[in-house]
């Protein structure tokens, strides 16, 4: 060989598979019209990959002088199909390859090693009483520390990777009416202290289903190039699990393609797909260690789309049901995902994963707000895009809402009072100047959209710091009281000329407590508000005060009782003007609204506000596609 072979074996193969060391001797066989082809693998146990010896048997054409001499000229080949360096896959795995081959008459013998050379070489010519056509390779001294996995070596994995990898060529042996048979045989005396076994399993005609064809056309890709798919769709026993293979031929061989179709979009049980796409522009477009395709992006990408189309067009005039489901999936991902319409490629969506489809569109949604940010100005084209793109983003974010809303509605009497305090701003925290920034990090909006702008807000801090931040921190009041909710803001506090702001105080009860400590609300309210009235009209302009509960009947009569009106809800939502004193030294009366408002209020009212906007913006987007 005129190649420095052990190089070679570095160069085209760095980290192979045990399972091309089959493929790539099952291929030769195949090359050398073989179709009795056997496979022996010998370990004397699963923890002594030392011991692991392998015999290929074949009835081919044997290592004639043609053949001989073409395995020793390294990429070396007459056919745009071969690459040249299949062999040296065996030395990634196997010190020594011993070839024993019969054949006119005849008998050749040689070892194939890293050192091989076919000037020094211990190749052998004779003459046989033998009449058989045989050609035998034994794999020993396995060079690898360990196998990747033990599956590599089983016999059933193997039937389906050879399979997979030989699906084309197996089918024209069938179409010519060949009567090919693959055996494939383990024998693994003892796996530690266990004994194991022989296990066998063979591959034939009866394995390779009858597939029909249909051209693609491939036209705007390569002008001159034929390209058709061959596929089979095949119902089985309803309780195996579907099996679906897409995939390149290139060269007689297969490169399966895994990003094509989804097998979350087929049945799960009682079929079999098989789809191979055959086209001279694969022709030769795989790596010596056909591994990896040698297409370009520009073709590879375009040449996916169509045999996905293709696969598709199969699939749905074949499976009514699956045309039904591609069907519910585009309309469950328009309902998901509505700041996404018109982003979807409907001709994917269905056939290739959710997660994908909704990967894709949001890349082309994400390159389009990229487009409008780094404008330098907008153009009428751009200026109606820019609304379009705002607008998605504020579905996004009212999507957000509505994921919100159903983790609210989830809440019971087993939940904490901290579980929706949480929710709605995490206890303990403060934040300050309230912007897009933070929208995330609170949900006041649960209460209220104009809540949502602020100068601070805080959970579960004393009255005392609550305070101090209204004033600047010129109170003399110490209360350790606790409000669940603090809310100040006011429309411009800076530019107010006394540096007055807006206060809303918020509190809450879990469900499923007693009346009395339901009606503990309304005096924890009182309280606060008597605090703040020290500091009303000075520094505080405006106040509100809410009350979040649990409503039951004797509790809307406790309200009622006492004067509160009922307002307009989605659920019951009470309000009153209290008049107050401040101090018993002032008898000035303050009025102050309160609302008490039930958790079922509080959230359904969220949730039709939410959904308000959510309609109109899917609307637009609706007229937008169309």
């Amino acid at each position: 060989m005129r190649v420095n072979t052990k190089q070679a074996v570095r160069l085209f193969f760095q980290n192979p598979s045990l399972i091309q060391v089959f493929k790539e001797a099952v291929a030769n066989s195949l090359d050398a019209n073989a179709n009795r082809i056997d496979i022996n693998i010998f370990i004397d146990s699963f923890d002594k990959q030392e011991t692991l010896r392998i015999e290929i048997i074949d009835n081919g054409e044997g290592f004639t002088d043609y053949r001989y001499n073409k395995f020793c000229e390294l990429l070396k080949v007459e056919e745009n199909t071969h690459q040249g360096v299949g062999r040296l896959v065996y030395l990634s795995y196997f010190k020594k390859v011993e070839v024993r081959s019969l054949y006119d008459g005849q008998l050749r013998t040689f070892t194939f090693s890293d050192s091989f050379d076919e000037n020094n070489t211990d190749m052998s010519l004779s003459q046989a009483s033998d009449a058989r056509q045989e050609t035998k390779l034994v794999f020993t001294d396995c060079s690898m520390q360990r196998l990747n996995s033990y599956s590599d070596i089983m016999p059933e994995r193997l039937r389906q990777e050879i399979l997979k990898e030989f699906y084309p060529r197996l089918y024209i042996l069938k179409s010519k009416g060949s009567n090919f048979q693959i055996k494939i045989k383990i024998d693994v005396p003892h796996r530690g202290k266990i004994t194991v076994g022989t296990f066998e399993t063979t591959i034939t005609g009866n394995d390779i289903p009858n597939m029909s064809t249909v051209k693609i056309g491939t036209q705007t890709i390569d002008l001159f190039a034929d390209s058709y798919l061959d596929y089979a769709i095949q119902e089985i026993d309803n309780f195996s699990a579907t099996f679906l293979m897409t995939a390149f031929c290139v060269d007689n061989r297969t490169k399966v393609v895994g990003d094509i179709i989804s097998l979350e979009n087929l049945p799960s049980y009682g079929y079999n797909f098989i789809f191979l796409l055959r086209s001279s522009i694969l022709n030769g477009k795989i790596d010596p260690s056909r591994q990896n395709l040698t297409l370009s992006d520009s073709v590879l990408k375009p040449l996916k789309v169509l045999f996905r189309k293709k696969i598709a067009e199969v699939i749905e005039s074949q499976l009514p049901s699956v045309k039904e489901k591609n069907k519910r999936t585009k309309e469950s991902l328009d309902k998901t995902y509505p700041h996404l319409l018109g982003y979807f490629n409907k001709d994917e969506v269905g056939i290739i994963s959710k997660a994908k489809s909704v990967e894709d569109a949001q890349k082309l949604f994400m390159r389009d707000q990229k487009t409008i940010l780094e404008a330098q100005s907008l153009d009428e084209e751009k200026y109606d895009k820019a609304l379009d793109v705002s607008s998605r983003t504020l579905a996004q974010y009212i999507l957000y809402r509505e994921k919100i809303i159903a983790k609210v509605e989830q809440y019971t009497a087993v939940n904490s009072e901290a579980d929706l305090h949480n929710l709605i701003l995490p206890k303990r925290s403060i934040l300050k100047d309230g912007n897009m920034d933070s929208i995330y990090t609170h949900n006041l909006w649960l209460l209220d959209n104009k809540y949502m702008t602020y100068t601070t807000v805080m959970s579960e801090r004393t009255m005392t710091e609550v305070l101090d931040e209204i004033t600047k921190k010129t109170n003399d009041i110490e209360d350790d009281g606790r409000p669940d909710i603090a809310i100040i803001f006011s429309d411009n506090p800076d530019k107010a000329e006394d540096g007055s702001v807006d206060v809303v105080i918020i509190e809450l009860k879990k469900r499923g407590i007693t009346l009395a400590k339901t009606e503990e609300v309304e005096s924890q309210l009182q309280q606060r508000a008597i605090k703040l009235l020290n500091y009303f009209p000075n520094k505080i302009q405006r106040m509100w005060f809410y009350g979040i509960v649990e409503f039951t009947d004797d509790f809307r009569l406790s309200l009622e009782n006492r004067e509160y009106t009922p307002l307009f809800s989605k659920d019951y939502l009470y309000y009153r003007e209290n008049s107050w004193k401040k101090s018993l030294e002032d008898d000035t009366k303050y009025t102050v609204g309160t609302y008490i408002l039930s958790i079922d209020a509080f959230i359904k009212d969220a949730k039709a506000h939410n959904e308000i906007f959510l309609n109109i913006l899917k609307e637009g987007f609706k007229q937008k596609r169309g």
